[in-house]
């Protein structure tokens, strides 16, 4: 299994590139909701996901309703959100876990928000600002469903050979 990441609508290529590279480097999969902001063969979104394309499952849809028909079943989706009442750390990922991140400039519709309070999460921050870069925000999210379940399909070990410094 793997965790998935829905984009609702996003807008910045150089950010739903980054997002690839996170989704390619972790084993997610992409979900991308369209309308998108860019086109898929954008050269900012290329050059953003490297040369990692080759290892991205990436999925289409033409609505967030779709995505939750397809998949949703009460206790797997996640909602990001800076609305949301729960910190993104103290909820308990799944293996195969959604977490759904809205566009840019407005975030996820208010009427999901509403519909899913319960399975909205929030990124802490400082003060009146805003949120997190998109693309940051779900590399947060993504590392820490990971973490909770001690970095499923990863070498952990992590030692470095001296003759590669």
């Amino acid at each position: 299994m793997a965790m998935n990441i829905v984009l609702v609508e996003p807008e910045i290529p150089q950010n739903a590139g980054n997002i690839a590279r996170t989704c390619a480097v972790t084993g997610s999969v992409l979900h991308l909701v369209r309308p998108l902001g860019f086109e898929v063969s954008d050269k900012h979104l290329k050059r953003a996901g490297l040369d990692y394309w080759n290892y991205l499952d990436i999925r289409y849809y033409d609505s967030i309703e779709e995505v939750l028909d397809k998949y949703y079943n009460g206790n797997n989706f996640w909602f990001y959100s800076t609305k949301a009442k729960y910190v993104h750390s103290d909820v308990s990922y799944k293996d195969g876990d959604f977490l759904v991140f809205g566009k840019e400039t407005k975030g996820l519709p208010e009427s999901l928000l509403k519909d899913h309070y319960d399975e909205c999460v929030r990124i802490p921050m400082m003060g009146e600002l805003r949120s997190l870069n998109l693309s940051n925000s779900v590399c947060v999210g993504v590392y820490e469903a990971l973490r909770q379940m001690n970095y499923p399909k990863f070498k952990t070990e992590g030692k470095i050979p001296q003759d590669k410094f």
